[in-house]
């Protein structure tokens, strides 16, 4: 395995670990999952995954409903006295779309380089 395989698959690697341990509180460590997503995608970009523009896309859409949140957070949330309808949560479900995608496109990715080196045995 080459420099570049082996960098591409520890990237993929330590953004999983990231992401899986932001399960713990989406919204205080969701600055831990957001780059957790983006070193999954710089891994696929560097080691030429198919799934690389798939993770690109689960990027933006996961630091969308991330910034929506941090948003409605500092207005004080929604409902009740806020004066913002409860609809303005819908705001926020880009974030976890974004990041079931790349959770799962991530797995799969690190699958696909777990094949590729033990094809190139």
């Amino acid at each position: 395995m080459d420099k570049r395989a082996r960098w591409a698959r520890i990237l993929a690697i330590v953004g999983l670990a990231l992401m899986v341990i932001g399960m713990i509180d989406p919204l205080e460590v969701s600055m831990i999952i957001l780059p957790g997503i983006a070193v999954v995608a710089a891994g696929a970009f560097l080691g030429k995954a198919r799934r690389r523009k798939l993770l690109l896309g689960a990027f933006c859409l996961a630091a969308a409903g991330i910034a929506a949140m941090w948003i409605l957070s500092s207005k004080g949330g929604f409902g009740g006295t806020t004066g913002l309808s409860v609809w303005w949560a819908s705001t926020m479900l880009p974030y976890p779309v974004g990041w079931f995608i790349s959770l799962v496109a991530g797995i799969r990715t690190v699958g696909e380089f777990k094949k590729r080196a033990a094809s190139d045995k």
